[in-house]
C-alpha cells in the first residue's frame, strides 16, 4: 500500500483530491515526526485524509510502514519542508485541521530564525484552513506557548486545554511522553479559525512580533540536541 506522496517541483500546488483519491476532509500534520498522533488519528477517524510532512527520512521512513502495515489508504507522508508546504504548496481553503506539535524552540541566538511558527506561518495556517478550521498546537516550552498566546490570538480563536488529550492520554507524541516523564508542564491549545479577509488577514500578520524570545533551555535537556 502506497502511504508516500510526492510534493512535485517547488511552488507547484498539491492536489489533494488527486493524491488521496477522494474529495473529503483533511488533516495536516506539520512536522509529524514517525507518525505517532497521525497514525493513531488515522485509525480513530478513516473519514479524514491525513498528510504529514516530515524533513527527516528515517522518521518519515517509520510513519510510513506503521501506516501501511496497518493498511491506513488515508494517511500519507511526505519528505519535504513543512513551513515551505503551508506557505507555498497547500491550496488555500483546502484543510480541515493543522497540527503542530512541539517545534524545536532553538535556543541558540544564530538559530532563532529557524523557528517554524513565525507570523508569515501562522497567515498561511490561517490561509489553508477552510471556515471553521482548527489548528492544534502544542510545546512544553513556556517562553513558546507565551508567544503562542500572543500571536495565534489575532487570528484564531485560542482555548488553551489544560489536561491530557481524550483520543491519547499517555501522550500525542514521543516529546510529549518524555517531557511528561520528567516533570514538565505541557502546554496544549486549539485555536479555531476567526472569518477574516485577506486583507484583514495580512495586516494583523504584518503586526504580530517576530518570535525571538528567550526559550530558556530547562536543565533535563542539557545535552540533548535543540
Amino acid at each position: 500500500m502506497r502511504t508516500r506522496l510526492p510534493l512535485g517541483n517547488p511552488g507547484t500546488q498539491f492536489d489533494w483530491t488527486a493524491s488521496f483519491g477522494r474529495d473529503g476532509g483533511r488533516v495536516l500534520d506539520l512536522g509529524c515526526g514517525n507518525g505517532f498522533w497521525l497514525v493513531n488519528s488515522g485509525l480513530q477517524r478513516p473519514h479524514l485524509d491525513h498528510l504529514g510532512i516530515e524533513l527527516v527520512p528515517p522518521a518519515l521512513r517509520t510513519g510510513s510502514l506503521r501506516a501501511g502495515q496497518r493498511g491506513l489508504f488515508h494517511v500519507k507522508f511526505a519528505w519535504g519542508d513543512a513551513t515551505e508546504f503551508v506557505v507555498e504548496r497547500c491550496p488555500a481553503a483546502s484543510v480541515d485541521e493543522v497540527h503542530l506539535y512541539h517545534p524545536q524552540p532553538y535556543y541558540e541566538k544564530n538559530r532563532v530564525v529557524r523557528r517554524q511558527l513565525t507570523p508569515e506561518v501562522l497567515g498561511a495556517i490561517h490561509r489553508v484552513l477552510r471556515p471553521g478550521g482548527v489548528f492544534v498546537f502544542q510545546t512544553d516550552n513556556p517562553a513558546y506557548m507565551t508567544y503562542a498566546r500572543l500571536v495565534v490570538q489575532q487570528l484564531f480563536e485560542f482555548k488553551e486545554r489544560f489536561e491530557p488529550w481524550d483520543d491519547m492520554p499517555r501522550g500525542r507524541t514521543l516529546r510529549e511522553v518524555v517531557a511528561r516523564s520528567q516533570g514538565w508542564e505541557i502546554f496544549r491549545a486549539v485555536g479555531t479559525r476567526i472569518e477574516l479577509t485577506a486583507h484583514e488577514r495580512d495586516a494583523r500578520v504584518g503586526l504580530m512580533p517576530a518570535p525571538d524570545f528567550d526559550a530558556n533551555k530547562p536543565d533535563w535537556q542539557a545535552g540533548r540536541r535543540g
